[in-house]
């Protein structure tokens, strides 16, 4: 579960980064508002890949077996 939780981390990390490298609207200024959007980003990232990945593998086991 750790591995699975780890590689959906780097998952959103790569995901939030180019995101965030084409997004196309002004930055802002401050830098700690920066670096708050962008974890906030792989946060939301994270939970919703999260979300859709145990939801799929819960509902593949319950009817499998």
């Amino acid at each position: 579960m750790k591995k699975n939780l780890f590689k959906i981390l780097i998952l959103s990390s790569i995901l939030t980064t180019v995101g965030f490298i084409m997004d196309g609207d002004p930055k802002e200024p401050s830098m700690l508002m920066r670096f708050v959007e962008f974890f906030a980003m792989v946060g939301t990232v994270f939970l919703l890949i999260s979300i859709v990945y145990f939801l799929t593998t819960f509902t593949y086991r319950k009817i499998v077996n």
